[in-house]
């Protein structure tokens, strides 16, 4: 009797033990996954290709609202371009650039007299030439005392070439001539006509060497426009001065 109770009393704690250990194992096994999918979470994920373009348009975004520091604006840049073929004129600002030579180089204006004064040549007509006719004569003056000169000249402002609107323009005032500008973009350039502008009667003054020294013309919009006047439609000289008067000043023969 007391050996089978003996015998039942260590089957049941042995079954008690493993029963035990078995949940042990399950409780353990839950902790570490647990532990687990805590530090899956705790690390940032990669970001996935929507939230990337999210992110780089918000940057791009940011940056394109800020204006760097010193930068010039866009309609600036654009306003000092000229074509090849422009002359330069007194008082024009140049750059003039003399590669891996900085002490050669320099911004100059051109003088009242036509000239512009650089190391070494000292000197030169500047006047009635292109940026390129320039930059080949200096390159051959620098030739004497530099080896394999190489120039660039790039005009900074322009001062010598303007032509002057007034009137019935939206913006009259005073525009650089950097290139060929006939008489409708001349007028195209100070915003248009207003409405009160007498279109038909735009007046040019043009100053001439010969005498009288000023010359007086006429242009008709609707002549160039609507009857092939495209003579009437000219190339403007830098000095001249377009006039549009306003209908009310417009005195009609017979009135």
């Amino acid at each position: 009797m007391n050996r089978t109770l003996y015998i039942m009393i260590t089957i049941f704690w042995l079954g008690f033990s493993a029963e035990s250990g078995w949940c042990e194992t399950r409780i353990a096994t839950s902790v570490v996954g647990q532990a687990k999918s805590s530090t899956d979470t705790s690390v940032s994920p990669l970001l996935t290709p929507s939230s990337q373009g999210e992110k780089l348009a918000a940057q791009m975004s940011k940056e394109a609202s800020k204006e760097p520091t010193g930068a010039v604006p866009l309609i600036e840049k654009l306003s000092n371009a000229v074509s090849n073929e422009y002359i330069i004129g007194a008082e024009d600002v140049l750059d003039i650039t003399v590669w891996r030579n900085p002490d050669l180089s320099r911004q100059v204006q051109v003088r009242p007299d036509g000239r512009i004064s650089m190391p070494i040549i000292r000197d030169i007509v500047a006047v009635g030439k292109t940026p390129t006719q320039l930059a080949d004569e200096m390159t051959v003056k620098f030739k004497e005392y530099v080896q394999n000169p190489v120039v660039a000249i790039s005009l900074n402002q322009v001062n010598s070439s303007n032509i002057f609107l007034l009137g019935e323009v939206a913006n009259p005032g005073k525009y650089p001539l950097k290139s060929k500008t006939t008489l409708l973009q001349g007028i195209t350039i100070a915003g248009g006509f207003k409405e009160t502008a007498a279109r038909n009667q735009i007046v040019i003054f043009r100053f001439i060497e010969t005498a009288p020294g000023m010359k007086r013309f006429t242009a008709s919009y609707d002549d160039i426009v609507l009857r092939s006047g495209i003579s009437d439609n000219f190339e403007l000289k830098p000095g001249d001065t377009l006039v549009v008067p306003s209908e009310s000043m417009v005195v009609f023969p017979g009135r």
